[in-house]
């Protein structure tokens, strides 16, 4: 499926060309699967995503697992509802027990660039984006978090739940890579 946009300066953007160039680019390494080959990953998370709850699920489906299933709960719920469904909890700080969390000055974008082993360059410097999107007080490590941070927080304002966040993002996430892309070479 092709979703057009323009942006008001006459250009036609096509999210499927955007998307082909991300899975032709370099591809990550295979990691070893927490769960029986052929299955699913199953990840948890906070509801109410907002940036780093949605860079981590493109992150793991561009790089790590493109079937991995997202399942979104209250704060309060994720340690029991992740045990009982054999889901990997992420992006939880104020849950010490979640491994795949904000790391000091890191967000989990980082985590999971650092636990899975992902070395594209041109995720490292959006992690840093993300980064200073997500976290106050950070927004001086990248000139593009601010707008990144403004995006997330209209997709919140719309009230649309977040698996429908998840699918609309993807995109500018997509775009996002490709831009940083560029700027590497």
């Amino acid at each position: 499926m092709s979703i057009q946009a323009g942006f008001g300066f006459g250009e036609d953007v096509r999210w499927s060309s955007v998307n082909r160039r991300v899975r032709e680019g370099p591809q990550a390494p295979a990691m070893p699967r927490p769960c029986a080959e052929g299955m699913q990953m199953r990840w948890i998370t906070r509801h109410d995503v907002k940036v780093d709850r949605v860079a981590c699920p493109w992150l793991i489906k561009r790089f790590v697992d493109p079937e991995a299933e997202f399942i979104f709960v209250a704060e309060d719920e994720l340690l029991v509802t992740a045990a009982r469904l054999n889901a990997i909890p992420f992006d939880a700080p104020r849950l010490a027990a979640v491994k795949l969390n904000h790391r000091g000055q890191c967000c989990t974008f980082e985590a999971l660039i650092e636990d899975y082993k992902l070395t594209d360059p041109a995720l490292r410097r959006m992690a840093l984006i993300v980064r200073g999107a997500d976290i106050r007080g950070q927004e001086h490590v990248s000139a593009e978090s601010p707008g990144l941070r403004a995006i997330a927080h209209g997709f919140a304002l719309s009230g649309i739940g977040d698996e429908e966040r998840l699918k609309q993002e993807f995109p500018i996430y997509d775009a996002l890579y490709q831009y940083v892309r560029s700027q590497s070479r």
